[in-house]
């Protein structure tokens, strides 16, 4: 008889609590450093937060990976209550997260590590489908394997209103950043082989490149309309959200639209205003 299985993954998966409940999916969260001071993402440091000291200290906060130990004392959790599990990791490509959760599942018996390629809510897509693998019975090695070949189908993109807060931490030049800034393009990013990479620059107001991205994303793709990510970085416009979420229920076919805000590790690199809509393919 096969053991049951739980479905774990790390918090920049940006899955809401009501989410993690509802499928039962459990988190480890990366630190957030800022300043002297360590914080646990999603758990005492919020996006808010950081915001807050950021508008009036200038203060981003730096990301770290648990450690092996960490994710051995997290997976033995379950392991020792009769548990196999299925982990999901930020793609390898932007965090020791994957190497450090695949050294600690050497040393356990029966968990098995996906690197997702993947970040956000793209994580939380393949999370939520190994949650209803599992509540269809399949066992946590066919759960992996399955993942590792639907993560072809996801799709992860969102478009960003600054780029100040990438060129704060590291991941562009200061020219680039000025220039977009000047110019006042919005860039497009997508997750190619496990990295994020610029695909299209938009110019106009938010709320316009909002919907013009939104229906170039949706627009003739064969959606899986079971769960679709409205995931953004907090600062927008209730109203605009609300009419975004139903031209993606329009475009897509999906009734039920999660809409989630990302956590600290991935706003500290996208900043306020940032939007996606994630989704699997057919």
């Amino acid at each position: 008889m096969s053991k049951p299985v739980i479905i774990t993954c790390d918090s920049t998966a940006d899955l809401s609590p009501e989410l993690l409940a509802e499928y039962q999916i459990q988190t480890i969260p990366l630190t957030v450093v800022l300043g002297d001071k360590s914080y646990l993402d999603g758990r005492d440091f919020t996006t808010e937060f950081m915001y807050k000291c950021y508008h009036e200290q200038g203060l981003l906060p730096k990301t770290a990976a648990p450690s092996v130990q960490s994710f051995l004392d997290f997976f033995s959790t379950f392991t020792q209550t009769g548990y196999e599990i299925v982990h999901l990791d930020i793609s390898a490509e932007l965090s020791n997260s994957f190497n450090a959760a695949r050294l600690a599942a050497e040393e356990l018996e029966g968990v098995h590590v996906v690197d997702s390629r993947m970040l956000s809510t793209g994580i939380g897509l393949l999370a939520i489908e190994g949650a209803e693998c599992r509540d269809r019975g399949m066992g946590a090695a066919e759960i992996a394997g399955h993942l590792e070949a639907l993560r072809e189908k996801v799709s992860v993109s969102f478009v960003l209103d600054t780029l100040e807060f990438m060129w704060k931490g590291g991941r562009c030049t200061g020219v680039t950043a000025f220039g977009a800034n000047l110019l006042k393009i919005k860039p497009a990013l997508e997750m190619r082989g496990g990295k994020l990479e610029i695909y299209k620059k938009y110019r106009g107001s938010m709320a316009a490149v909002y919907r013009q991205y939104i229906t170039e994303r949706l627009s003739g793709r064969a959606v899986r309309p079971a769960h679709v990510f409205l995931t953004e970085s907090g600062e927008i416009a209730p109203e605009t959200l609300r009419e975004l979420t139903e031209l993606i229920q329009s475009l897509s076919g999906c009734t039920r639209v999660h809409h989630t805000t990302a956590g600290a590790t991935i706003s500290s690199h996208c900043g306020p205003g940032c939007l996606g809509v994630l989704f699997l393919e057919e």
